[in-house]
């Protein structure tokens, strides 16, 4: 008689038969591997921290996975979010009509129920406004991967941009921030320190910029902004969140690292599939520099033959081919086919951009403020070196120069010009006179491009009807200009100036 061990205890064929119904007609060996064979489970991480389960067939497809998702999130369609997996520590979105399969290989084929098979739900196509997403919890999803990539942003030189992503996430995430009332000094220090401590520093800023400021400063600033936004409601700071996070050098960009020598053993480029087009950056200890900023239209041809990708600009451009190289020719797939669909999408939805754009830009001239955020310690350390003090002196010398020089024209102008108008002399002492309070704070020094001394000549002549001169005349003038850093203004001497008048 044949007998099959169970939880230590012999057990008989009479009892094996009564057991035939809760096995379906298998054994219990045989039930297992059948159901190890039959259905996997699949977990789905979503940007908001929370998780999705789903049983799949062993033969099933990415759009299987993206059907359950969507049935249990309630909506219709999840338009700019995709299905990812891990792949050599890579984010690969799906291609939906794949297997499963192909995508975890073996493990696939030995997998269980009881150990899951992880994908991620992730941005696959980042908009430039989140009015382009329909559905409110889409948005939000959309919204939740957004602020972590704010915090693992690296763009060190817009800080002022942190502050302004801050002072939105929490108008979306707290609602209006109540202004302190006047009262007693203990009453408001107690109402501000409360104020001060309603959010965490990690919540909303980069480590990095919390490390240069301090969590005091953030908590202290931060609200100043926050309660600018008071009115603002909940979803509409999540649009704005979503609008100024496309600011962000590498906010919605959506990376893939490659090699710039086939044998290379580090990937020290990577590839960003941004909004408008292609970015390739450079790892350099850690930091990414930006080597160039493709759009769409500037890109003539992107090609894959195997792991090697290539890039090849417009001829406008005059840029050499670009040559990198993936992990893999499965990489390579993957990466092309979010480039071309990227660039389709933005093809499609441009006149609804352009649209949405004058909207937005129609509403903001309505509720348009300005808020400032001043480190007064710094301020007043930078007051405090020489350097500054040196160039607040130079500045001042140079105001009493150009006031020198504006006495010493008028004093020119009495004893070489004695008949003029009084219409034409009225305007030309307004031109004058805005002329040379316009001062460059760059480099308040202004040169003139007519040297009154070199054109005493001008005094001479006629002034009873126009002026005329030959171009043999201003070709032995004289000109000086001195290029600054804000915008160049010329100023044509006073002479010149009041002959043009009349």
């Amino acid at each position: 008689m044949c007998q099959v061990r169970e939880e230590g205890r012999p057990t008989s064929v009479s009892s094996w038969e009564d057991e035939r119904t809760v096995y379906g007609g298998l054994r219990p060996t045989e039930a297992s591997v059948t159901m190890r064979t039959t259905q996997k489970r699949v977990c789905i991480l979503l940007p908001n921290k929370q998780n999705l389960d789903c049983t799949v067939r062993v033969r099933a497809r990415g759009h299987e996975v993206l059907n359950s998702v969507l049935k249990q999130l309630g909506v219709s369609e999840l338009q700019v979010f995709g299905l990812a997996v891990l792949r050599d520590n890579e984010y690969l979105f799906l291609d939906l009509e794949q297997k499963l399969s192909k995508y975890f290989g073996k493990r696939w084929n030995r997998g269980s129920l009881m150990v899951p098979f992880i994908l991620f739900l992730r941005v696959q196509y980042y908009v430039e406004s989140g009015r382009l997403i329909l559905s409110s919890k889409v948005q939000q999803l959309y919204y939740a991967e957004l602020r972590h990539k704010v915090l693992h942003s690296e763009s060190r030189h817009q800080e002022a941009l942190f502050f302004q992503l801050a002072a939105s996430a929490l108008q979306a995430d707290v609602g209006d921030l109540e202004q302190t009332a006047e009262g007693n000094d203990e009453e408001e220090e107690g109402e501000e320190k409360r104020h001060r401590h309603y959010f965490l520093p990690e919540d909303y800023f980069p480590s990095w910029l919390i490390k240069r400021r301090g969590r005091d400063f953030l908590l202290q600033h931060c609200p100043v902004l926050h309660i600018e936004l008071r009115g603002v409601t909940r979803s509409q700071a999540v649009l704005l969140f979503i609008k100024e996070a496309g600011d962000l050098q590498d906010g919605p960009v959506t990376f893939y690292r490659m090699k710039q020598e086939k044998k290379g053993l580090r990937s020290s480029i990577l590839l960003g599939v941004a909004l408008k087009g292609v970015r390739i950056y450079q790892d350099l200890q850690g930091k990414l520099c930006l080597l160039y900023d493709f759009s769409w239209t500037d890109i003539d041809r992107l090609t894959f033959q195997g792991s090697r990708f290539e890039i090849a600009a417009v001829g406008s451009l005059c840029l050499p081919k670009l040559v990198y190289y993936t992990p893999s020719a499965f990489h390579s797939e993957h990466v092309l086919r979010h480039l071309r669909d990227s660039h389709r999408l933005h093809i499609d939805t441009r006149g609804v951009v352009g649209y949405i754009q004058q909207l937005d830009d129609t509403e903001a001239s309505h509720f348009y403020n300005e808020a400032y955020v001043c480190d007064t310690t710094r301020l007043a350390h930078r007051l405090q070196s020489n350097s500054l003090t040196s160039s607040m002196s130079d500045w001042s010398v140079a105001v009493e120069t150009v006031t020198a020089w504006s006495k010493e024209e008028e004093e020119e102008e009495e004893d070489k010009v004695t008949v003029f108008q009084e219409d034409a002399l009225n305007v030309c002492v307004f031109m004058l006179t805005v002329a040379e309070f316009e001062l460059c704070v760059d480099e308040p020094v202004e040169l003139f491009v007519d040297n009154p001394a070199e054109l005493s000549w001008l005094a001479e002549l006629a002034v009873d009807g126009p002026v005329e001169l030959p171009c043999s005349y201003w070709a032995a003038v004289g000109v000086e200009m001195k290029q600054v850093s804000g915008p160049l203004r010329l100023k044509i001497s006073s002479t010149a100036r009041h002959q043009r008048c009349q």
